[in-house]
């Protein structure tokens, strides 16, 4: 056995002992100790990235690390085996960055519950009325004597029966309450009791001296993030509020990875445990210490989550989800409570798990399509949420549609070799000088911060701000010249946003023409689902009345260069609406109204799920959006008109172009006019 000492950076140090032969990854996995690997350890992302301060390793080469960082000790981890000797690693910040410091849409600031409080007002406003079937019951009894030797059940029953006319069972954990709250209250306490038909379901029992609120407990479970809420089901008032990255990260960026991994050995539990006991239950202490609150007095929990988080959420196995016929173990379910999988609640808190609509489309969409208030509109809306996966609806008052869109982890940073998630240090909007063609960047974090890589709003941003400056074609071929464009020894060019030199790192943070293809590609997989679903209803896209925008990376993104790279239909700004988190939102409006959480059983149940793989139109879509905007440029009317301003300023400047190839938005286009006009 070798000691692997892992040097967390802003952290304690962890020990670990491995065998010869052992990948360091699988090492920290073992360990807990959090190392980002998008790619789930197959060296293709390069995201693993930890030096050797100590000992030694064997560490593959890789293209992801070059001679200089070698010989300065970085490794990728996935790509590192341990030999017959101890080892110490140093694992920096940003590795580890997705647990603690991502930035995303919870209720962190002012904007975001004014969303959040906003939804829940209009969905009470849409015949949706606020309440649950639990209730307080105020009982007060007579002391048993010899002439009524009644059971302790039997009175409690009788009482509640005579306030309710229920017929009143217990749970195993409010039975084992009665003698004691009977006598220490003196037979005067208050009953909490769930009505289902004509049964009380006596969930608890407390005196005057222990009253305390009747919580529930809302959590979206996101691929990359968790974000929770705790709330007085009474009144609706959020007690508690919190958010941490998904522990299951390490074991990929998305779903594909994680269900591969899941199908290895102790697969299933470990991501589970990677959920549940390392984020979840965390997320749960943080807010009952924060506020005071007791894990008891959560008598009800509301989960929604892609299918397959809901699947590893439960501990089921996932599998069949990306196999042919993409069948889930469920889409509705009931009948878990929180000990089933160890949940710190009430023990019978009853789990409500959203129900999923496709392989997929799952609950964070469906509770997020009950936000959207698409269902309660006449005009046509889409409903798009934005993160590791890209799920659409679209529909109105009469009918529903939805989709899932392979966009892969682009947004998230996966599948770019600078790309990061939305943490301290990520670039999250750029502009472009045109003359210079350097960036002016905004970076995630305290005042000062240096910039480690590129979030989604940023590449967005920086592909549009690109394109707008000549940098790169429709196709996304670098044409420019100059300082900041590199060339590789393969032949492929990159933009640099930051020398090393210039902000203190270990290398350029560049975006290369490969970066760009796997970009353009997530793009052009949105658009061309939205195009879809849309066009096969023989409805036109300018009949879109709104587009609502959910998700991590909808909070950041800049709707007019997410229009310009063809991204997200061209279609008057204004229609565009920003509804932060609403999958959470969604959760929360279950948890206080059984109104509102058969709402989203009869939205998930009506509406009709479209599969993209069998869509004999998507591919052809989605090849000819694989370009800025669109081969059909007729597609995006207000970026062909600042084509043509672009054009008719480069006939009138006289200053001398800055590459000896065609340059500028009007130039570039000029090369493929014959192809999109």
């Amino acid at each position: 056995m070798q000691q692997i000492t892992f040097e967390i950076e802003g952290g304690e140090n962890v020990v670990a002992y491995a065998l010869p032969g052992e990948k360091l990854l699988e090492v920290a996995r073992k360990a807990n100790v959090a190392i980002d690997a998008p790619c789930s350890g197959n060296g293709s992302c390069g995201k693993c990235r930890v030096r050797i301060s100590g000992g030694k390793l064997n560490a593959l080469p890789n293209r992801h690390i070059s001679d200089e960082e070698s010989s300065e000790g970085w490794i990728l981890a996935c790509e590192s085996t341990v030999i017959d000797s101890d080892a110490v690693i140093h694992v920096p910040d940003i590795a580890s960055a997705y647990r603690s410091k991502m930035k995303i849409a919870d209720l962190s600031d002012r904007r975001e519950i004014d969303i959040f409080n906003g939804i829940r007002d209009n969905i009470f406003s849409a015949a949706i009325s606020m309440g649950t079937a639990m209730k307080k019951v105020r009982v007060a009894l007579s002391p048993p004597s010899l002439s009524d030797p009644r059971s302790d059940l039997e009175r409690v029953a009788d009482a509640v029966n005579q306030k309710t006319g229920l017929i009143c069972r217990p749970t195993y954990f409010s039975l084992k309450k009665i003698p004691n709250i009977l006598r220490d209250s003196e037979f005067t306490f208050t009953c909490l009791i769930k009505q289902e038909g004509d049964t009380a379901l006596l969930l608890d029992l407390w005196d005057d001296l222990e009253e305390h609120p009747v919580c529930g407990l809302a959590i979206d479970i996101g691929t990359t993030t968790v974000s929770a809420v705790i709330v007085n089901i009474d009144n609706g008032e959020i007690l508690s509020k919190a958010s941490s990255g998904n522990g299951q990260v390490r074991y990929g960026a998305d779903v594909i990875n994680r269900i591969v991994e899941a199908s290895k050995k102790d697969g299933i539990t470990k991501l589970q445990k990677a959920v549940i006991e390392e984020t979840i239950i965390p997320i749960i202490e943080t807010m009952c210490v924060s506020t005071e609150l007791k894990h008891e007095w959560i008598y009800k929990v509301c989960v929604v989550a892609n299918p397959t988080m809901n699947h590893l959420f439960l501990g089921l196995n996932p599998d069949y989800i990306r196999k042919e016929p993409y069948v889930p173990v469920f889409m509705e379910l009931d009948g878990i409570v929180a000990s089933d999988i160890g949940l710190p609640c009430y023990p019978d808190a009853e789990i409500i798990i959203a129900p999923n609509i496709g392989s997929y489309v799952g609950g964070d969409i469906t509770a997020g399509t009950l936000s959207s208030m698409i269902w309660d509109k006449e005009e046509y809306s889409l409903f798009i949420d934005l993160g590791t996966n890209g799920e659409i609806v679209f529909g109105n008052n009469d009918f529903l549609v939805s989709c899932a869109c392979s966009a892969g982890p682009a947004f998230e940073g996966g599948d770019i070799s600078c790309g990061m998630r939305a943490t301290d240090g990520a670039i999250e909007s750029i502009t472009i000088d045109r003359s210079s063609l350097a960036p002016t960047l905004k970076v995630i974090g305290p005042m000062g911060q240096k910039p480690v890589g590129l979030c989604g709003s940023g590449l967005i941003d920086c592909v549009a701000e690109m394109f707008r400056s000549g940098i790169i074609n429709p196709a996304g071929r670098i044409i420019a010249e100059g300082k900041r464009i590199k060339q590789s020894e393969h032949g492929t060019k990159s933009y640099v946003l930051a020398f090393q030199e210039d902000y203190g790192g270990t290398k350029d943070i560049e975006l290369s023409e490969i970066d760009l293809d796997n970009f353009i590609r997530a793009k052009g997989a949105v658009y061309s689902a939205i195009k879809t679903m849309v066009e096969s209803l023989d409805i036109e896209m300018n009949l879109i009345a709104r587009v609502i925008i959910a998700g991590g990376i909808g909070s950041g993104i800049d709707i007019g260069n997410s229009i310009s790279i063809g991204m997200l239909p061209d279609i008057n700004r204004k229609r565009y609406n920003y509804i932060g988190n609403s999958a959470l939102s969604g959760a929360y409006v279950m948890l206080i109204s059984d109104s509102a959480q058969q709402k989203v059983r009869d939205l998930a149940r009506n509406m009709t799920y479209m599969d993209m793989s069998s869509n004999p139109f998507y591919m052809d879509e989605f090849v000819s959006a694989c370009f800025i905007p669109h081969t059909n440029i007729r597609y995006f009317p207000t970026v062909r008109e600042e084509i043509v301003r672009e054009q008719r300023r480069q006939i009138k400047k006289p200053a001398k172009p800055r590459s000896n190839q065609l340059g500028g938005i009007g130039q570039t286009y000029k090369q493929q006019r014959r192809k999109t006009v």
